[in-house]
């Protein structure tokens, strides 16, 4: 959406930009993937960002084929978001282990605390962290665009 690109071109955080719009963070999410907007929200956002009305009604309007995609991004720019987007989602998982894991060592520490059953669950969502850190800082990643071209064209091999 184009609201997103002009968001990030000004160096606005949702919430920043939701606050001088003056709306919700989570209507403008919501806006950004994609969801339409009242005519009211959207000058709200037009007004925030110093754009045009039309320009976002315009954007509202175009049948969205790219789930996700910013229409208007190059693909540099394309693949730079996804990547931080993956980054994010590794960051997510982290702190999600490190809150459910210390949690579970506080409840293990106070229930039993002869038997340390926390550390195997550390130890299994930890390799799954890890590799999703390897696989997201590009270290090692099995699964890349390389493995992708080789399944591709080993399925168009064998339909044709």
């Amino acid at each position: 959406m184009i609201v997103r690109k002009l968001r990030i071109e000004k160096g606005l955080s949702q919430e920043q930009l939701a606050h001088m719009a003056g709306i919700s963070t989570r209507t403008l999410q919501r806006i950004e993937r994609g969801a339409n907007a009242s005519p009211e929200t959207l000058k709200c956002i037009a007004s925030a960002l110093d754009t045009d009305f039309s320009d976002l009604r315009k954007d509202q309007d175009m049948p969205s084929g790219t789930h996700g995609i910013l229409p208007d991004l190059s693909a540099k720019e394309q693949e730079a978001m996804e990547y931080v987007r993956d980054i994010r989602g590794f960051y997510m998982n982290l702190i999600q282990y490190a809150v459910v894991i210390t949690a579970l060592a506080v409840l293990n520490l106070f229930t039993s605390p002869g038997y340390l059953w926390f550390l195997w669950v550390a130890a299994g969502w930890g390799i799954g962290v890890v590799g999703h850190g390897l696989s997201v800082f590009e270290i090692f990643n099995p699964f890349g665009d390389d493995w992708e071209k080789r399944q591709i064209e080993k399925r168009m091999g064998r339909r044709h």
